[in-house]
């Protein structure tokens, strides 16, 4: 039999696989937590105009205890129409254009106001709490990259330099289906043998963190023709379907067949990974199936590391999200075949220690981590001090 794919490799075949979504032109404000398709540039200068940064006088540049006549005011909206010349001053407010003539603003607690008159308790230097056009953004100048997500920032950024709509993915439609007889719903009573489907909301909520639109939340009971139906009404629905459960070879294990009957073709089952040994991941027409183990934590780390970074590639963003590098503060025993994915927190001193059990149905184990510490396959124990790889939770 041959080795099975480490993560790094199941990730290639996952992400040679994966076609971005058509963008499409979204207006900006909608456009929060989208990929931008495009360069964006600036339509003109960013401010267009010299204004002033602080509320006070527009003066030209002089010397201090200047008294000057108060001959107008610039409010933002509403500059001053005319030319300031020698012994005037103009009453002006933050973000208002700098009259004609002026090169200079004191700020209001650096004058003393009398009547039509200020005073000028300062010097005042040409350019002194002035903004020049293009501080910001020169026109003409790419300001966002195509690849980049868009936050509150890129948002503001975009208005500022003039678009009205920019050219981004969407977002992949999401479906996520549990499976097995023994999961009911959050809050019901149990009854013997059942747990609660903790998987499907936690799956959903992991796809809506990385940008995907989850469309719906299914169960499939442990039958083949009620696994093939939930299975197909969800791959015609969505772009992407992520399954728990039933992806083994026990007697109960539906999901592989139903797949199969579906069309999807199968890229890969079983990694060298623990906890995630049975992942299998496939494709049909270029929608993207995960089947992930049912177990909670093998289920969460295997999205983290298959799912997060093909629904990142289908935005049209970086595929992984950048991973990090810390020293072991204790020594890990190995496992001989698989690297493990140790849920890790950091100490102070910058190493990191395992967050405590490690078992795949410990999901408990998840809520300080930090990252997921990869800890190569090998015998006997890494000792601490070693430098491993960690990827972010």
């Amino acid at each position: 039999m041959p080795p099975l794919p480490s993560i790094d490799e199941a990730r290639a075949i996952l992400l040679a696989a994966v076609r971005p979504l058509p963008p499409t032109n979204v207006n900006v404000p909608d456009a929060l937590g989208l990929v931008l398709a495009e360069d964006v540039t600036a339509a003109h200068d960013v401010p267009a105009f010299a204004n002033s940064a602080m509320d006070g006088f527009a003066v030209r540049a002089g010397v201090a205890n200047q008294r000057l006549r108060i001959a107008g005011e610039s409010r933002a909206g509403a500059p001053y129409a005319g030319t300031i010349v020698d012994g005037e001053a103009i009453r002006i407010s933050t973000g208002a254009a700098l009259p004609a003539g002026a090169d200079g603003v004191l700020p209001i607690e650096l004058v003393e106001v009398d009547g039509d008159a200020v005073v000028l308790t300062e010097a005042v230097a040409p350019g002194r709490n002035v903004r020049d056009p293009g501080d910001d953004l020169r026109a003409g100048a790419t300001v966002l990259r195509a690849g980049t997500r868009i936050g509150p920032a890129e948002l503001g950024v975009a208005i500022g330099a003039g678009r009205m709509a920019v050219l981004a993915a969407p977002r992949p439609r999401l479906a996520v289906v549990t499976t097995g007889d023994e999961l009911v719903e959050p809050g019901a009573q149990l009854q013997p043998g059942q747990i609660h489907d903790s998987n499907g909301p936690t799956l959903a909520a992991l796809a809506a963190r990385a940008g995907a639109e989850v469309i719906g939340r299914g169960h499939a009971i442990d039958d083949p023709e009620a696994t093939r139906a939930v299975l197909g009404e969800a791959l015609e629905a969505a772009d992407v379907l992520v399954l728990s459960g039933g992806v083994s070879v026990g007697p109960h294990d539906h999901v592989k067949p139903a797949l199969a009957d579906l069309g999807v073709r199968e890229l890969l089952w079983r990694v060298a990974l623990r906890p995630g040994k049975p992942t299998w991941l496939g494709e049909r027409h270029g929608k993207l199936v995960f089947g992930l183990p049912g177990n909670p934590v093998s289920a969460y780390v295997t999205f983290l590391l298959f799912a997060r970074p093909a629904l990142n590639a289908l935005q049209g963003a970086d595929a992984t999200v950048p991973r990090t590098h810390a020293p072991l503060a204790v020594d890990i025993e190995r496992h001989p075949d698989r690297d493990e994915c140790v849920r890790v927190r950091r100490r102070p001193d910058g190493s990191v220690e395992p967050t405590g059990p490690q078992g795949s149905h410990v999901l408990s184990s998840l809520l300080d981590a930090d990252a997921l510490a990869i800890v190569p396959r090998g015998d006997g124990a890494l000792p601490a001090g070693t430098e491993v790889v960690l990827e972010p939770v």
